[in-house]
């Protein structure tokens, strides 16, 4: 049986390494709100506050689809724990960036936000983004897990509709540069590699397996 002692020592790291995340994922928001209160925006505070809240939620929902690849990787790396964390960071900073756009932006006119949904195709793909977003964040509780079973998977699986989407939306919100959505674009692609690499191993070694169990019983 493992001592009280052993159990907080193994579990104080973690906690420690938790808690300095969350600051660490926390600070970009923070350091919005500062820029807000001393005025230090730039020409255009708006479109400033949507460029930072944009990026960093889209950095998020990579990071979030970086645990698995990473886990796949190195086995041993204790990654799996911080990505419930990751994807609410994700689902944060995206409400962050709807709300810019609906309050400072469009000033919460339902006319002015009506047409830019019907002449923005960045707007478009932007809504379809938060509204996958929002049942992933809804469902991503143990309990709900339990609760959906083999659905829970089907559902979260729409966390790489929602980052190709999100590039997209990257891509048509620039108006001259694209380099940097193509950037994140590529580091999608590079995660989706991986995934792809490691299962057509696993899908090897388990065929493997099988013909070496029936070769046995021959």
């Amino acid at each position: 049986m493992t001592s009280p002692v052993l159990m907080t020592r193994k579990i104080c790291p973690t906690f420690k390494f938790k808690y300095a995340l969350f600051i660490c994922a926390l600070l970009p928001f923070l350091l919005m709100v500062a820029d807000i209160i001393t005025d230090d925006l730039g020409a255009n505070p708006v479109e400033e506050l949507l460029d930072r809240s944009g990026v960093w939620a889209l950095r998020f929902l990579l990071i979030t689809l970086s645990v698995s690849p990473a886990r796949m990787l190195f086995r041993k790396l204790p990654v799996m724990k911080y990505r419930r964390m990751l994807g609410l960071f994700t689902f944060f900073y995206s409400t962050v960036h709807l709300l810019v756009f609906l309050v400072f932006d469009h000033s919460l006119n339902g006319a002015y936000i009506l047409e830019a949904i019907v002449r923005s195709p960045a707007v478009d793909i932007g809504l379809m983004v938060y509204l996958i977003l929002i049942p992933l964040t809804v469902t991503s509780t143990n309990q709900m897990m339990r609760l959906m079973g083999k659905r829970w998977a089907k559902l979260h699986n729409l966390v790489h509709t929602a980052a190709l989407l999100s590039i997209m939306h990257f891509v048509f919100s620039e108006k001259v540069d694209i380099s940097i959505p193509l950037f994140y674009g590529a580091f999608l692609l590079f995660l989706q590699i991986i995934r792809i690499i490691y299962n057509k191993r696993k899908q090897n070694a388990l065929l493997k397996r099988l013909n070496l169990q029936h070769d046995s019983e021959i």
